[in-house]
């Protein structure tokens, strides 16, 4: 069986790259996959992590179909959510620096796992008339995005920015997310997962204790929003079944099956 996450040795920093054919779509699999792996990692004692995906999808978020499989079995379908946002939260929570390096398109649950790094590289599309886009498009499938996922969008883009996306459920094309901040850095295709083994050299030669001290303080907000209290998963699972989110999901079924 091939692994859904390949572990990429860079020295001290180890790379993770998300390997679930076509997309890395996130389905219950990936995601604790995901997690296993990162926790690998701390417990191994590397210094930092990049978390990658293939050329042209970094991740294309959640694996709607396979949610959809899940019918009205609600157990499953919680199983599958928390396996999601356990990844989110394992991310958020590491001990150690992780940079996202966005080898292409990073929708919904893929920005959501981007959103939880330290910082974010993304790829300049090869097609200047097609660019890679990142964003929370929720809206646009029938779902709302909970408190603590909108939170981590402000903590990078602004209160009032967040609002105007997360309602528009608007994806954004790889040079504006720059400019607004969504994303640190914009680099050729081959040179995203170096550019971010160099950023975490570069971080990695700061007096250790300090730094990670300073970053635990820094990212206390980003770890609370993704607690329980701000996603009300019975909220959301109530939500889910909803006729209108359920009719836009199969017409996103029916958009993907074509």
């Amino acid at each position: 069986m091939t692994a859904l996450v390949e572990i990429i040795a860079h020295g001290a920093i180890r790379e993770l790259r998300l390997a679930r054919a076509p997309v890395n779509a996130l389905n219950t699999d990936l995601c604790r996959a995901l997690i296993v792996a990162l926790n690998a990692a701390v417990a191994d004692g590397v210094h930092g992590i990049v978390l990658s995906g293939n050329e042209k999808v970094f991740s294309a978020g959640l694996d709607v179909p396979h949610l959809m499989s899940h019918g009205e079995d609600r157990h499953a379908l919680l199983d599958s959510w928390h396996a999601f946002f356990g990844a989110a939260r394992t991310l958020a929570e590491s001990r150690v620096p992780v940079v996202a390096a966005l080898t292409g398109h990073s929708p919904a649950g893929g920005c959501v796992l981007a959103l939880c790094c330290d910082y974010r590289i993304m790829a300049r599309s090869p097609d200047p008339a097609r660019p890679f886009a990142i964003g929370l498009n929720e809206t646009q499938v029938g779902l709302v995005a909970p408190e603590g996922i909108q939170q981590l969008l402000r903590r990078v883009v602004g209160i009032y920015r967040a609002e105007r996306l997360l309602v528009a459920g608007e994806l954004v094309p790889a040079d504006r997310a720059l400019e607004i901040g969504l994303i640190d850095e914009l680099v050729a295709g081959n040179e995203v997962v170096p550019r971010a083994v160099a950023w975490l050299q570069r971080l990695l030669q700061l007096p250790t204790h300090p730094m990670l001290q300073t970053r635990t303080i820094a990212r206390a907000d980003l770890v609370a929003a993704l607690h329980p209290d701000n996603i009300q998963m019975d909220r959301f699972i109530e939500a889910w079944y909803a006729p209108d989110t359920q009719t836009a999901l199969q017409a996103l079924i029916a958009k993907l099956r074509k």
